[in-house]
C-alpha cells in the first residue's frame, strides 16, 4: 500500500473519529463552564464564542490548506454553538425563571432547551433559504430536484461566489446540531409524543440506520475537508441514537458528569487531540486537498448531482 493510499483510506475514519469525540467533549465543556465557572458562566460563555469565531476567520481567512481550514470551521462551530448559542438560552430561561420539565421528581429537560423550543419558526425560515438556494449539499439537492428547481439554482451558482470552506463546515456544524435539538425537543414533549413514544423510537433507530448508510459512504471519501464535512451530518445524525438512549437510561453519560467521570473525559479528550494531530498531518500531505484549495480560489466549483 502506497503512502498516498493509506492517506486517503484513513480519511473518513479520522474524520469521524474527530467527529464523534466533538459531541461528548463539546458537552463536557458546557457542563464544565456552568457548574465548576459558575458565577462567571456567561463571561466563559463570551470567551468560548470569541475562541470558536476566532478559528473561523483563521479558517476563513488564513492560508491554510482545505482539511485544516475545515477542521477549523468545524471547531469553530462546536465552540459558538456551546457559548453563544447555547448559553443564550440559558440566560434567558434564568431571566424568565423558566422552570424544567419534571418526571418522577427528576429533571429531564433543563429549561434552557425549553426555551430553545421557541427557535423552531426561525430554524424553519433557515432551512427554507437553504432548500431555496444554490448548495452542493445531497440532502437540500433531493429536495429541490423534487420542486424541479435543481437546473435554475446551477445555474445561478455557476455566477455566485465561492464561500470560504471553513464557513460552509462552520454553518453545516451549527445548522445541522440546532436541527436535531429541535427534533429531539419536539419528540420528547409529552403534548407531542413523548420520550416513550413510537415517534420517538423511530427517531431513534432511524437515525441509527441512516448514520450507519452514511457510514458506509463516508468511507469511500478520500479527501480530507470533504471527509469532514461529510461526517458532521453522519456522527449529528448518530448522536440522536445516542442522547435518546441516555434519556431512556441504557447509559450513563458520564460527559454530563466531567468532574465525577474526570479520568474517562480526560481519555476521550486524549484521543480527540491524537485524531486531530493525525488529521492535520496527513491533510496537509493530501495533494487532492492542495488542487481543491487552487480551485476554490480561481472559482466556485461545479455542482454534481451524485
Amino acid at each position: 500500500m502506497t503512502e498516498k493510499t493509506g492517506l486517503q483510506r484513513r480519511a473518513g475514519l479520522l474524520a469521524f473519529v474527530i467527529c464523534l469525540l466533538l459531541m461528548p467533549v463539546g458537552h463536557a465543556l458546557m457542563v464544565l463552564n456552568e457548574h465548576v465557572v459558575h458565577g462567571g458562566k456567561f463571561v466563559g460563555a463570551v470567551v468560548l464564542g470569541l475562541m470558536g469565531m476566532g478559528l473561523l476567520i483563521q479558517g476563513a481567512a488564513g492560508r491554510s490548506k482545505a482539511a485544516v481550514a475545515t477542521l477549523l470551521g468545524l471547531l469553530g462551530g462546536i465552540l459558538v454553538w456551546t457559548g453563544w448559542v447555547e448559553f443564550s438560552f440559558v440566560w434567558i430561561a434564568e431571566k424568565l425563571s423558566v422552570p424544567p420539565q419534571m418526571e418522577k421528581g427528576e429533571v429531564v429537560t433543563k429549561p434552557e432547551y425549553l426555551v430553545m423550543l421557541s427557535s423552531l419558526g426561525l430554524l424553519g425560515s433557515i432551512m427554507l433559504m437553504l432548500v431555496l438556494g444554490p448548495t452542493r449539499c445531497q440532502f437540500f439537492a433531493w429536495f429541490q430536484r423534487r420542486l424541479g428547481m435543481r437546473q435554475v439554482l446551477k445555474q445561478a451558482t455557476a455566477h455566485a461566489s465561492a464561500r470560504p470552506i471553513a464557513v460552509t463546515a462552520f454553518m453545516e456544524t451549527v445548522v445541522i446540531i440546532w436541527t436535531f435539538y429541535i427534533v429531539l425537543l419536539l419528540a420528547y414533549d409529552p403534548d407531542i409524543a413523548g420520550d416513550r413514544h413510537p415517534v420517538t423510537y423511530f427517531i431513534a433507530f432511524g437515525s441509527l440506520a441512516w448514520s450507519a448508510f452514511l457510514f458506509a459512504k463516508l468511507m469511500r471519501i478520500k479527501v480530507f475537508d470533504h471527509a469532514i464535512r461529510y461526517a458532521i451530518p453522519t456522527v449529528i445524525i448518530l448522536w440522536n441514537f445516542v442522547e435518546i438512549a441516555g434519556r431512556w437510561n441504557l447509559f450513563k453519560e458520564i460527559w454530563v458528569h466531567p468532574v465525577d467521570h474526570w479520568l474517562e473525559n480526560t481519555v476521550i479528550l486524549g484521543i480527540l487531540a491524537l485524531a486531530v494531530l493525525l488529521y492535520v498531518l496527513d491533510g496537509r500531505r493530501d495533494r487532492r486537498s492542495r488542487t481543491r484549495v487552487a480551485m476554490l480560489e480561481a472559482g466556485p466549483l461545479p455542482i454534481k448531482d451524485d
